[in-house]
């Protein structure tokens, strides 16, 4: 089986899955969720991603039914089922399953966990991208991971429209994240980040690369720039789970980076090792 659903303990083919309708996802995207990669069934960074999860979950006052130690052996578990080597590996959690209020159910409702995983993983990080820049009109909670991400997919189905990779959102004049990523960039040997307000996702990948440049003797400056800093930029970074560490070379039909190719081999390299390691399967 290459892809695989998970339900409230009910596995199957993930086109054969159903959900309640009173589940609250469908009428409020009342959750969180996480999202990371697995090579030879090992997934990447699964302490890093749990933890975000329940600082999510923790931020929207949703009550997990299990310990960290237990969601992060469930989703392992299911990462083994499948046949393909190398997948995307995804789950959230919803308020449960109640008639529709926006108030939370009352009652002890128990909270609906979702996985999924499906062939993925595999990463070429050689290829650069083109990016196009969309004011950010989101909500000041995007330091949560929530279901919420109507205007994430907007932008994202504007990039490629435009025949763009992702979509940078800016808020006026100042960068912060993409619709699906982090984005930083190098300048002057530095590298620059948004700060992890509620402005910006928390990156996994975006962490890892700081620790990955403190340990390289990279300075880091994680202050917010601007939409000139990034079209002047050496070098601009796009992060994620998804994407581990790539370059892009055009935003808004305009060329990009390409100026400090040593660094970003630097970054690429160490995260690459980082990857293999971390995915590597223990005896």
């Amino acid at each position: 089986m290459e892809k695989l659903g998970y339900y409230n303990g009910n596995y199957g083919p993930l086109d054969e899955m159903t959900v309640p309708m009173n589940d609250r996802v469908c009428w409020f995207g009342d959750g969180v969720y996480e999202a990371t990669t697995a090579r030879d069934h090992v997934p990447f960074a699964m302490d890093d991603h749990i933890d975000r999860f329940y600082n999510s979950a923790g931020l929207l006052k949703i009550k997990l039914p299990y310990t960290k130690a237990e969601m992060k052996a469930l989703v392992i578990d299911m990462v083994q089922k499948v046949d393909s080597p190398n997948q995307f590996v995804y789950w959230q959690a919803t308020r449960g399953t109640a008639e529709r209020t926006h108030e939370f159910p009352k009652g002890d409702v128990p909270v609906n966990i979702w996985i999924m995983i499906k062939p993925g993983g595999e990463f070429d990080l050689s290829k650069k991208l083109k990016l196009v820049t969309i004011e950010d009109t989101r909500f000041l909670h995007c330091n949560i991971k929530t279901l919420n991400l109507l205007p994430n997919v907007m932008a994202a189905q504007k990039a490629a429209e435009m025949g763009c990779n992702e979509a940078v959102f800016h808020r006026g004049d100042i960068v912060t994240e993409c619709a699906h990523s982090n984005v930083s960039i190098i300048k002057d040997g530095v590298f620059k980040t948004h700060p992890t307000d509620h402005y910006i996702l928390p990156g996994i990948t975006r962490a890892h690369l700081i620790r990955i440049c403190k340990d390289n003797n990279i300075p880091v400056d994680e202050t917010p720039f601007t939409l000139s800093e990034l079209m002047n930029a050496d070098e601009v970074i796009v992060s994620s789970a998804s994407k581990l560490c790539k370059t892009a070379y055009e935003i808004d039909g305009v060329p990009v980076g390409g100026k400090s190719p040593e660094i970003i081999k630097v970054l690429q390299d160490a995260y690459w090792k980082k990857y293999l390691a971390d995915t590597e399967k223990k005896n």
